[in-house]
C-alpha cells in the first residue's frame, strides 16, 4: 500500500506536477486491492480442499484397517463427510465475500465486507485447528484405553519390549506430535492467511481515513 500513501499525499498537496486524484480514484484503488485479496483467500481455500482430497485418495486401505480394530473407522468416515460439508460452506462464504466486495459501490459497504471477510477467515482457521484437536483427542483416548490392541498394532514385531514402557513412550510421542502439528497448523494459517488479513486490515484503515 506504499503507492496508495504516496497518492494520498499527492492528493493533498496544493501544488504538484502530477494530476490530482479524486476521492473516487483512491477508493477504486483500495477496492481493487481488497477484491484481489479476497479472491486469493477463496483460491487458497479451494486449493486446500483439493490437496486434502488428493491425500485421502492415496492413503492405502491397510492404513485405515488399523482404525477398524479400534472401531474408529465409522467415526472417521462421519467426521470426513461433515468436514467436507463444512469446507464447502466456507468456500461458499469466501465466494460470497468476494462477490460482495466486487459489487460494492460505497465506502461503508466495502468496510462491512472487509470485516465480514476477516471474521470468516478467523472462523475457518480456528475450525481447522479445533477439528484436528478433537479428532486427535478422541482417537488417542480410544486407542490408549485399549492397550492390548494398541500393543498388537503398534509394537515392533519379533522384538521383546516391556508393554508398560512401550505404552508410556508411545503416549509421550503422541502428545509431542499433537502439539507439534497444532503448532505447524497455526504457523501455516498465521503466515498464509495472516499476510492476506494484514493487507486487508490496512485497506480497512485506509478507508477509515478516506475522509479528507
Amino acid at each position: 500500500m506504499k503507492e496508495l500513501d504516496l497518492l494520498k499525499k499527492d492528493w493533498n498537496k496544493k501544488e504538484t506536477k502530477f494530476p490530482k486524484l479524486s476521492y473516487n480514484d483512491i477508493y477504486k484503488l483500495i477496492h481493487k486491492k481488497s477484491s484481489s485479496i479476497v479472491k486469493w483467500i477463496f483460491i487458497i481455500c479451494i486449493a486446500e480442499l483439493l490437496f486434502w482430497t488428493a491425500l485421502n485418495l492415496v492413503i492405502p486401505e491397510s492404513y485405515l484397517d488399523i482404525y477398524a480394530k479400534f472401531h474408529l473407522k465409522k467415526f472417521l468416515l462421519i467426521t470426513q463427510v461433515l468436514h467436507y460439508v463444512i469446507l464447502f460452506v466456507f468456500i461458499f462464504l469466501f465466494y460470497k465475500n468476494f462477490k460482495g466486495i466486487c459489487v460494492n459501490d460505497t465506502t461503508n459497504d466495502l468496510m462491512k465486507n472487509i470485516i465480514k471477510t476477516r471474521r470468516t477467515v478467523n472462523c475457518y482457521v480456528y475450525y481447522n485447528i479445533i477439528l484436528y484437536a478433537i479428532i486427535s483427542i478422541v482417537f488417542n483416548i480410544t486407542m490408549f484405553s485399549q492397550p492390548e490392541i494398541l500393543l498388537e498394532v503398534m509394537s515392533p514385531k519379533d522384538v521383546d519390549v516391556d508393554s508398560n514402557t512401550f505404552i508410556n513412550v508411545l503416549l509421550i510421542v503422541q502428545i509431542a506430535t499433537f502439539f507439534i502439528i497444532c503448532g505447524l497448523l497455526w504457523l501455516y494459517y498465521r503466515i498464509i492467511y495472516g499476510i492476506l488479513l494484514k493487507r486487508l486490515n490496512k485497506n480497512y484503515k485506509e478507508l477509515e481515513n478516506l475522509d479528507f
